[in-house]
């Protein structure tokens, strides 16, 4: 299910990474929006208010300086809107000569603007920070025109922006929660569709796993007519097939053992007959000791042929009885140790004081299964020219392990040598299912079968069986 959550994790994070920056750029542009069109209207105003009042004092300015002045200081007193805006009279010079908030307001401004509308003769805003107290404010200066055309002052309105860059504040946070409600609702509506999607193909991906082990035949509910239901039929039918094929497959290794069998028994009979007699010369009873030696090995052979026959159709039974398991592989060894003798190849039975008990088992397939062991480790660890078996009692098990000096096993086939047909890069002659029968039985018996690479070298198989059944 790692896929799957990797598939959920890999299309949330596409989609919520589209859907967020698209937001994100959706906020900043709304708020641009909002800001631009507060600071625009508020622009107009101010100017709107800077141009009536300028017109308005325009009657005045035919008076005298010191009159005028007194105009001014007048209106300015009696301005209604100090609360939110400051009304300045400012001279020629830069100063103050009249405020909405007292004739010592403060220091007089010395900001651009009013520079720039007494030499441009045109209203002027500006928009920043008050250099005296660095209150960030929105000002728009007037210039005052007396009759001789001569700029006598500018008429100044001046108002912080604090109260409009908290509505753009707003706007922008109003803007982040819609945009958290937009991914919420996604991550909700695509957690629905991805479960619709995701259940399916985890029950798909749990029955193809069980047929990639071997459950062949086995079917997947379809309840979708889209794409997962044509994937679905799809590895139906592949399962439907090689079910067919592995039945058509085992039917006829079962068939060519049996019609195998009567002729290798004549051979291995004959040859044994022939062996007997007194009569035959160096060469022919040595040609006759290989004939009886290969008909053996394609006797074992079709043995485990039927053996893997009957796995397959679970017709394998087993003969349980109380057994001496020590006995059993000691006479084994010891057996198969003569033969190998003969091929330069030494058992190394270790021997220890423990006292195995008596199990409840099939000893003749057990026994099967040490041959088949002993065998392999001949074929592909012969080189070694050593091989050690040892059995001993641990954790109410019996274990049996079997260690050649061979080359190993390469790391990327150890997983893979129990499977049926199995090979590998081994050339030594076989069928390649003597591990997988061997695996079942000990199975069959509750047991298991490990193979591991010796760190000195060799390959190392472990047999365990239950002590207590």
């Amino acid at each position: 299910m790692r896929r799957i959550k990797g598939l959920r994790h890999r299309w949330l994070l596409n989609t919520l990474s589209v859907i967020c920056a698209l937001g994100l750029v959706c906020v900043l542009a709304v708020t641009a929006m909002f800001a631009a069109y507060y600071y625009s209207s508020m622009e107009s105003d101010m100017r709107y208010r800077a141009r009536t009042t300028t017109e308005f004092f325009a009657d005045y300015l035919n008076q005298s300086y010191n009159q005028y002045y007194q105009s001014c200081i007048t209106y300015a007193q009696t301005f209604e809107e100090k609360d939110r805006l400051e009304l300045q009279f400012i001279n020629a010079q830069g100063k103050i000569v009249a405020s909405s908030h007292g004739n010592w307001a403060g220091e007089s401004p010395t900001t651009g603007d009013i520079r720039d509308a007494i030499e441009k003769r045109s209203i002027t805003p500006y928009y920043g920070r008050n250099p005296q107290t660095g209150e960030r404010i929105f000002a728009v200066s007037s210039p005052m025109i007396y009759s001789n055309g001569e700029v006598i002052g500018v008429l100044r309105y001046v108002t912080s922006t604090r109260l409009l860059e908290r509505q753009v504040t707003q706007i922008a946070f109003i803007s982040l929660v819609a945009l958290l409600g937009v991914v919420l609702v996604v991550v909700y509506s695509s957690n629905y569709y991805l479960r619709s999607i995701v259940v399916p193909l985890g029950q798909i991906i749990e029955k193809a796993q069980k047929i990639t082990n071997g459950s062949y035949g086995i079917q997947i509910d379809t309840k979708y007519n889209d794409e997962i239901g044509e994937l679905a039929n799809a590895i139906n039918e592949m399962s439907m097939k090689i079910s067919e094929n592995e039945k058509i497959q085992t039917e006829f290794i079962s068939s060519l053992s049996h019609e195998l069998r009567t002729p290798l028994t004549a051979i291995t009979g004959w040859s044994e007959t022939l062996l007997s007699s007194d009569n035959l010369d160096e060469d022919t009873s040595r040609g006759m000791k290989i004939i009886h030696k290969e008909a053996g090995r394609l006797t074992d052979m079709v043995i485990s042929l039927l053996d893997f026959t009957r796995i397959q159709d679970d017709r394998m039974t087993l003969n349980m009885e109380l057994t001496d398991i020590q006995a059993e592989f000691e006479d084994t060894v010891f057996m198969y140790g003569s033969r190998l003798a003969q091929d330069g190849i030494v058992i190394d039975y270790i021997e220890n004081d423990q006292m195995i008990p008596e199990i409840s088992c099939d000893g003749k397939r057990l026994r099967q299964v040490f041959l088949n062991i002993l065998d392999n480790a001949a074929k592909h660890g012969g080189d070694g020219k050593k091989i050690e078996a040892e059995i001993f009692l641990r954790d109410d098990m019996v274990h049996i392990t079997i260690r050649d000096y061979g080359p190993g096993i390469p790391e990327d086939e150890l997983p893979l040598v129990k499977k049926k047909f199995y090979k590998g890069s081994s050339k030594a002659r076989g069928t390649g299912i003597g591990l997988a029968v061997c695996d079942e039985i000990l199975q069959m018996h509750g047991g298991s079968l490990e193979l591991d690479n010796a760190p000195e070298g060799g390959t190392v198989v472990t047999i365990s069986i239950p002590a207590v059944q």
